[in-house]
């Protein structure tokens, strides 16, 4: 696997649902997954749900931005809002809410911005990329006042590869930060963190300074104060071989940094060996205990990445090429099997959720 490559909301942005009901979140820990379906089929977006009904509160929706219908206001017409008010009803009838993370980039590629228009420069100097990923954010909290928001994914591997043009996301971040809070006081702003990245745990061909284990704080530190919460993705099988070989101290260290709630908006560990990966469903509920004993009393939210399996054969059909292959790495990584089995996880998994 190119470890450069993050999952982030590829399979998000197949289908996408939305839920404003928040009556399961107060100030409790949040637990969910992404509204990825194990095959593209109507039949299997509702057993989605059904599933995401009887072990999450939250669904994340990681959503590339429609940048034409954006560009000029937030109040254009958009398919993509369109579709997303659409199925708020099949959130709701499972009272579920809904997170954003809006993501400007390829879930599967950092150096790449996401279907950018022809002849739209791929840098976030671009005035139109600026403008439409601020309308489209706002149109977002118009729409869905959502508690969560958002404003990219795994933001630290593109600063890692572009470290000229992360500035010029940073003050776009601080600008929509600033705008959305005017407007929206109560809703919770962030950005997202690679946390195997950031601890410097496989070298990036772009950095000058690459030292195994150091934690780059200063990639996330460089936000604040306009940082709500901390929120990290974390597939720790990338790197190491067992989730035994999670360190004690491997998320906790982020207790010692900032006083601020956490949150873990992707993740997971595959059960099933794969290419040069090995794994087995023992490392679910390693990987699954490691969170939780170390950071578990202070996450706003955590995220696991799939509920279910899924079927590379199904998603073959609008995924191909390096992407395709990407996706293979992530295909096990669920709580259930493709055929619907729960994995010994799901159990430790819900008794985490009924201590919250």
């Amino acid at each position: 696997m190119n470890k450069m490559l993050r999952f982030g909301g590829i399979i998000a942005c197949l289908f996408l649902f939305q839920s404003c009901n928040n009556s399961k979140l107060m100030a409790e820990t949040a637990y969910g997954f992404f509204n990825s379906p194990p095959e593209i089929t109507i039949e299997s977006v509702f057993q989605l749900y059904n599933n995401l009904g009887e072990h999450a509160d939250a669904v994340l929706y990681q959503s590339e931005i429609p940048w034409m219908d954006f560009r000029e206001s937030p109040d254009g017409d958009s398919g993509k809002i369109e579709d997303l008010k659409n199925q708020i009803i099949l959130a709701d009838r499972e009272n579920l809410e809904g997170i954003f993370v809006i993501d400007p980039l390829n879930g599967l590629n950092r150096r790449e911005f996401q279907q950018l228009p022809e002849g739209w420069k791929a840098s976030f100097s671009n005035p139109d990329v600026r403008s439409a990923m601020k309308n489209y954010a706002l149109r977002i909290v118009r729409e869905f006042h959502p508690r969560y928001l958002g404003l990219a994914s795994e933001i630290n591997t593109y600063a890692d590869a572009y470290p000229e043009d992360f500035y010029n996301y940073l003050s776009l971040y601080q600008d929509i930060y600033d705008t959305v809070k005017a407007e929206s006081p109560e809703t919770k702003i962030f950005v997202t963190f690679q946390w195997e990245d950031l601890n410097n745990l496989w070298p990036q061909p772009e950095e000058k300074d690459y030292s195994p284990g150091k934690i780059k704080w200063n990639q996330i530190e460089i936000f604040e104060p306009r940082l709500d919460l901390w929120v990290i993705s974390s597939y720790p099988y990338i790197t190491f071989d067992s989730a035994s070989d999670i360190p004690d101290n491997y998320y906790s260290r982020l207790l010692t940094r900032t006083d601020k709630e956490l949150a873990v908006s992707e993740g997971g560990w595959i059960s099933q060996d794969f290419k040069h990966l090995t794994a087995t469903v023992k490392d679910q509920e390693g990987y699954l205990n490691a969170i939780h004993r170390q950071i578990g009393e202070r996450m706003a939210f955590w995220i696991y990445l799939l509920i279910q399996d899924i079927n590379i054969e199904s998603y073959s059909k609008y995924i191909e090429g390096a992407d395709l292959e990407t996706l293979g790495f992530f295909t096990t990584v669920g709580l259930i099997s493709k055929g619907g089995t729960p994995k010994p996880a799901l159990s430790l998994w819900d008794q985490f959720r009924a201590l919250k």
